[in-house]
Formats: C-alpha cells, sequence, structure tokens
C-alpha cells in the first residue's frame, strides 16, 4: 500500500502549496467547512417520526447529524465516528470488519455478537432491517451519507419488529448546478508492520430538466491491525429522482456492494490479551474464518402532494444478498483442528411500503394523521459444510429454506391546538411468521414454522416555553421477534427452529426536554425506564457457536445529557453523556443459578463523547473528539471485567478547506488514539473460556484530500 500512501501525501502536499492569494472559502455543497454556526432548533425539522415536524417540538429523544458531523476528516468506515456523538447511543467498535459493529441504544442491540439486532436501520426510507430484526450495514457508504437522524427509544408503533430505536441514513442528493464531481482518497496505518488501510471514493452530481442524479462508488481495503483481520469492500450507490410534475417526484435507487475478504481473527481470553493483543484466536487462523458477501438492493419510489398539502408515498423494493462464511466453529465433537463449519446463505427479499400524510381540516391547528402498511418477505436457502482451513468440503450439515413474512399496518395522530402544544399517539399491530423447510433428512425432517405478533403503541405530549427550554413526556412500547439465525441456532446442533426461543417485549418511559437558553448554547436532557419481559440474551457458546434464550425481564433505566457551546465564532464545544443502569430483574439459568440484580453484559454503565470543533484563519480547521467508557462486563453472571478506557481515548483531525480556480480542495490529517493507548474496544459476550477481549489498535495516523469541481448555477431568465 505505500504507493497509494504516497500518492496520497502528494495531494495533500500540493494543496498546502496553492498560493495565498487564491484561496476563497469552499463551496458549501462540495466541501462542507464551518460547523461553529448556531442554528435555531425551530429551523431543524426530522422525518424519523415518518411525519415532518421541528425537532424542537417532538416529543421524542431525536438526535441529528449533518454530513460535515459525518464525514469532516473522517476515515468513514464506522458508525463509532459519528454516532457516539449523539447521547443515549453506544457504538462499540470491534475493529473486526466480518461481524460489524455493535450498536446499542438504551440496551437495545447490545446482545449482538454479529451484525445489528433490536433496531431499525433505513437508508433513503428502505429498510436495511430485514423482516425478521437483523440489519446490515452492508449497502450504507458512510462518505455518501448527507444526513442520520436517530430515534431513541422503543419505535415499534412506528416501524415494526426490533425497533428499540431507528437510524436513519440519507444519502447525499444531487448539487443544484448541472455537474458536480468530487473524489476522496485517504489512507494511513498503525503502529504493526502491514497493517495499512486505505479509502477512496468518486461522487458524481449531474441534474437536467425535470431529472437529478447522483453516483457513488468507494473501495476500502485494510491489513488489519491485528493477525488474520485483513478486509476489502466495493460500494456503488447511484439514485435518480424525476419531478413527473410539479406535485409528483419518482425515485431510484440502486446499491451494490461486494466484500470480498472480511478475516475474522475472534476474541482473545486475557493471557492472549496481555501478552499480544495483536494477536488472533488460533482456531479461527487454523480454520480460516472468513466472510465473502455481496448484497445489491433496488428500490423505486413514487411521492405525491395534493393541493390541500397532503401527501401520499408509496416505495417498492428488492435484496439480494450472497454469502460464504467460513467459521472457526467445530463441525462436530472430535474433529481435526483445521475442521470448521462453512455457512452458505442465498437470499431474497421483497418489499413494498406504502403510507398517507394529511390534515383532518382546513385549518393549520387541524390534527394531522400518517397511517399506512409495510410488508416485508424474505427467503434464505442456508446450507452449512465441514470446511478445511475455510474451504468448503462437501460434507454436508444443514439444508433447509427459511422464509419470513412481516405484515405492519400503523397510523400516528399529531395535533397541536396552540402554538405550545403538540400531542402525538400511534399504534400498529405487527405479524411476523417463520417457515422452514428442511432439505436434508438424513436426521429426520426437522421442518415447522412459527407465528409471532404484536400490537404497539405510543402517546407522548411537549409544550414549548419558547426556544428557551421544550420539555416532553412519552410512553411507548416495543416487540422484538428472534432473528431467523438465533432462531435455528440450537444447543443441539439440530435442524429446525428452537420452539423455546420467544419474542421480547418492551415498555419505555421517558420524561426529557431540550432549548436554546442563550445564542451559541443548546442542551437536551433524557430521562428514561425501561421495562424489558422475556429479554433475548445469549447464553454461553457451545463449540464455539453463540445460542439464545429468554430471560425472565430486565430494567433499562438511564439519563442522557448533550450539550453544545458556541462561546465564540468559530469554536463549538460538544459533549453527550449516557448512564446505562441496565439490570437483570428475573433470570434464572437452567442449573439454578439466579442472576437477578447482575448487570447487562457489553455496555458501559458510563459513556462520555466530548467533541471540540473549530473554523480557524486561513480556512483551516481543527476537530477533536475524547471518548471515556467506564468498565463492562463480558458475561450474564458477571465473573468477567474489561477495564475502563482509564483517561480516555482521542481523535485529532486536522484540514484545509478552499479552493483554487474552479477545484475544490480540502486536505485533511486524522490521527485516532492520539495518546496511544492500550483497551478493548469490544466483547464477546459469554465467550466460552474467558474468550471476550475485542481488541482496539494503538495510534493510528492518515492523511487524505478531497478534490470537487461544480459547475455554476444558471438562473433562468
Amino acid at each position: 500500500m505505500h504507493c497509494r500512501l504516497t500518492l496520497i501525501v502528494g495531494l495533500f502536499g500540493l494543496a498546502a502549496v496553492v498560493p495565498a492569494d487564491a484561496q476563497e472559502p469552499a463551496k458549501s455543497d462540495t466541501v462542507a467547512r464551518d460547523t461553529s454556526r448556531v442554528q435555531e432548533l425551530p429551523e431543524v425539522t426530522v422525518t424519523v417520526t415518518r411525519m415532518e415536524e421541528p425537532l424542537q417540538k417532538v416529543p421524542y429523544a431525536v438526535g441529528v447529524l449533518n454530513r460535515t458531523e459525518i464525514q469532516r476528516g473522517q476515515a468513514t468506515v464506522g458508525l463509532d465516528e459519528a454516532l457516539n456523538n449523539l447521547p443515549g447511543v453506544v457504538v462499540s467498535n470491534r475493529y473486526n470488519f466480518s461481524l460489524d459493529q455493535r450498536i446499542s441504544i438504551r440496551g437495545f442491540g447490545s446482545r449482538s455478537n454479529f451484525g445489528v439486532r433490536g433496531l431499525k436501520i433505513l437508508l433513503d426510507g428502505v429498510p436495511q432491517t430485514l423482516p425478521d430484526g437483523q440489519s446490515q450495514l452492508t449497502n450504507v457508504d458512510f462518505a455518501d451519507i448527507d444526513r442520520a437522524e436517530v430515534l431513541r427509544g422503543a419505535s415499534s408503533s412506528l416501524y415494526g419488529n426490533a425497533s428499540g430505536g431507528v437510524i436513519s441514513f440519507q444519502s447525499e442528493r444531487a448539487a443544484p448546478g448541472p455537474f458536480a464531481q468530487r473524489v476522496r482518497v485517504h489512507g494511513g496505518d498503525g503502529k504493526r508492520d502491514d497493517d495499512g488501510f486505505y479509502k477512496w471514493q468518486s461522487w458524481t452530481s449531474a441534474r437536467s430538466g425535470n431529472v437529478s442524479g447522483t453516483l457513488s462508488i468507494s473501495q476500502f481495503k485494510a491489513d488489519g491491525f491485528r493477525q488474520h483481520s485483513a478486509a476489502e469492500f466495493r460500494q456503488l450507490n447511484a439514485g435518480v429522482d424525476y419531478a413527473i410534475s410539479g406535485s409528483t417526484i419518482g425515485r431510484l435507487r440502486l446499491n451494490l456492494a461486494d466484500s470480498p475478504r472480511a478475516q475474522n481473527p475472534g476474541a482473545l481470553t486475557l493471557p492472549e490479551y496481555t501478552l499480544n493483543p495483536d494477536s488472533a484466536a488460533g482456531n479461527n487462523i487454523r480454520r480460516g474464518a472468513d466472510k465473502d458477501a455481496q448484497q445489491h438492493q433496488l428500490s423505486l419510489g413514487l411521492r405525491h402532494f395534493d393541493a390541500s398539502g397532503n401527501d401520499y408515498e408509496a416505495t417498492v423494493f428488492g435484496l439480494i444478498r450472497d454469502l460464504a462464511n467460513p467459521l472457526a466453529a467445530p463441525p462436530f465433537t472430535g474433529a481435526p483442528l483445521t475442521a470448521g463449519t462453512y455457512v452458505a446463505i442465498d437470499r431474497a427479499v421483497g418489499g413494498a411500503r406504502a403510507g398517507i400524510n394529511r390534515r383532518l381540516g382546513a385549518g393549520e391547528q387541524s390534527p394531522r394523521v400518517t397511517a399506512g402498511v409495510d410488508l416485508q418477505r424474505m427467503r434464505d436457502d442456508r446450507q452449512n459444510f465441514v470446511s478445511d482451513a475455510g474451504r468448503r468440503t462437501d460434507v454436508t450439515l444443514l439444508d433447509q429454506r427459511e422464509q419470513v413474512t412481516e405484515f405492519g399496518p400503523f397510523a400516528q395522530v399529531q395535533w397541536s391546538p396552540n402554538q405550545q402544544l403538540l400531542l402525538s399517539t400511534g399504534a400498529r399491530y405487527d405479524w411476523v411468521r417463520f417457515d422452514l423447510n428442511d432439505r436434508f433428512l438424513t436426521d429426520g425432517d426437522d421442518s415447522g414454522a412459527r407465528t409471532m405478533a404484536a400490537l404497539s403503541g405510543n402517546v407522548g405530549v411537549s409544550w414549548s416555553f419558547g426556544q428557551q427550554l421544550v420539555p416532553y413526556v412519552n410512553l411507548s412500547t416495543s416487540f422484538e421477534t428472534p432473528t431467523t439465525t438465533e432462531l435455528v441456532n440450537k444447543p443441539d446442533g439440530l435442524g429446525g427452529l428452537n420452539a423455546a426461543l420467544g419474542p421480547q417485549r418492551a415498555v419505555n418511559y421517558e420524561i426529557g426536554a431540550r432549548g436554546q437558553p442563550l445564542a451559541g448554547i443548546s442542551y437536551s436532557v433524557a430521562l428514561f425506564l425501561g421495562r424489558i419481559t422475556d429479554a433475548i440474551v445469549q447464553g454461553p457458546e457451545v463449540g464455539g457457536r453463540a445460542f439464545f434464550r429468554n430471560a425472565g425481564k430486565t430494567h433499562n433505566d438511564g439519563a442522557e445529557v448533550g450539550i453544545s457551546v458556541a462561546p465564540v465564532r468559530g469554536l463549538t464545544l460538544n459533549g453527550a453523556y449516557t448512564y446505562a443502569r441496565y439490570r437483570f430483574t428475573s433470570y434464572q439459568l437452567a442449573d439454578g443459578t439466579v442472576l437477578d440484580g447482575k448487570r447487562l453484559p457489553g455496555v458501559p454503565e458510563h459513556f462520555w463523547r466530548l467533541g471540540l470543533r473549530t473554523s480557524l484563519p486561513a480556512d483551516f480547521y481543527l476537530d477533536a473528539d475524547h471518548t471515556i467508557s467506564s468498565s463492562i462486563l463480558a458475561d450474564d453472571a458477571n465473573t468477567i471485567w474489561v477495564d475502563a478506557w482509564g483517561a480516555g481515548i482521542t481523535n485529532l483531525r486536522l484540514g484545509w478547506g478552499g479552493h483554487t480556480g474552479e477545484l475544490e480542495i480540502a486536505p485533511f490529517l486524522g490521527v485516532n488514539n492520539l495518546w496511544d493507548r492500550r483497551y478493548v474496544g469490544s466483547v464477546t459476550l459469554n465467550g466460552v473460556g474467558g474468550r471476550v477481549f475485542e481488541p482496539a489498535p494503538r495510534r493510528v495516523i492518515y492523511l487524505g484530500t478531497e478534490i470537487g469541481y461544480a459547475a455554476p448555477v444558471f438562473s433562468k431568465q
């Protein structure tokens, strides 16, 4: 990778020698620079609540991030870069591209040892969450994200299954001019030899008449800072918007992703981590634990506005995914050292969403209703084989077809009888059916079906005392089925669905407030109580594989505080704090062990993110994030403690944004883990034999630049 790093350094140097008299502020629609501008809260609207409404008055905990906050000077390879700036959100980075990061919102999602669980993920309004509740971030390129909205708390009355929180990503829309082109490239490495990485992205925008579109193409490649942790993925995201008339818009989105390599180094034991945190689990190396995935998604949408301001929207979408996933789990007792389990999945998903948003009356203060229906159907052809050092053999362990159907009608009503008061309530019914057709009959027929259904609701009230103080209160519920993977991974190793594993249900009570008491100061605060019954938790691993069960009850209680202060022009200080008191309150293991009062593993009780954003003279900027995490537990019994991050982890970014002639240039330098601390980024829950530690890299330095061109906008005469 040294030639690519040399190119990046050269581009950075080119920007540095641009004559001073050619420097001008960068245009905002190509290279965003200034985060110090104070926004009045009424100017910010959100749509993650399934109707457009001002953030100031929403009676729920909602956070918003713009393109600058997501991308400026960042590596754009992980959710933790930006989402940890929001209170209530804890993203644990495994630095293992085979498993994805663990995302926890008020405890929802914290049980995940791979992928995303318990949360609804949307990309341009299209679900990235499957009907069984598992989410994939395969098609999300953070270098192409213009905005992220995060709804914290139980949200099944809005989005159905697995909605303990909602993350809605919006891709960057076309530039206002007829053509724009941007290229972003960066790369770097850490302390170990051969642990370099790079990423490049090309973003193109075009507009002509009633049609506009964008095309983003990117590639990321990393050697990995640990043994056996190399990864590569390529992404293409395209969008076309067509104004059919002055009141009707058509949308097309195409998302293609190819990840041919994502080696899995596995978790370490404490002695292994202490001796060499850069190492990988021996079985993962011997058995060639890896992942090769391709995922393609296409969606078509139509939105129409009538003369009264009501709007009607419909979207259809389809997804295909092909997965080849050699695991380190032994196929049977007494298997050879190089024998593992090879999982092959051929997936097809189709779905549709339709909704109407209309006012019930002619007056501005009339109630507004949003109603609609979501439908998804998934088909997985799953086969498990014995593998030899990661290579598939002809020995079949499992062959079955799994189908999941989700159907959910919903309705949401919002009423603001005066300028101060906002009332919001809604309900949704969800019906989820799992069907399994066993095609490996040598050990019997394990075919079967299960149906899970629930009615969810929410009610919220906010009152505005002006922009200085807007208190609110809400009550909401959520419903979460086990994912297909959780249902079919049975401790006995046989096929079929786990009849002992059922859905979990939650009730969330919340009181909060937000406001802007003074110019340059804004805040948000929320206190919440979560009451979860039949909580889905991961039990101890059996044969290196994870299995799940229902605990009796958990209490997820906590507090969230966010603050932003801009004391002078060009300087903004941000802070986000999450207090998480998550406890088992009724949980007894099969052997009679009672875990009542134990902490939920995988989530720190205290989590801070402090941020500095500056706009310096001559169009330079300096951004910094400092993250502090208290200790976490790695098992349900609370016997394995993982140390806190001490004084914390600091990430620093320095950059410049300006242009020469018609080219806009934004070079940047990033340093992650500035103080070179040794710490654990995440854990594997209930890992067998104490194999739970997922190390984070020491100091990492990267260089990059963004070069863009935007054709001027010509006004019509």
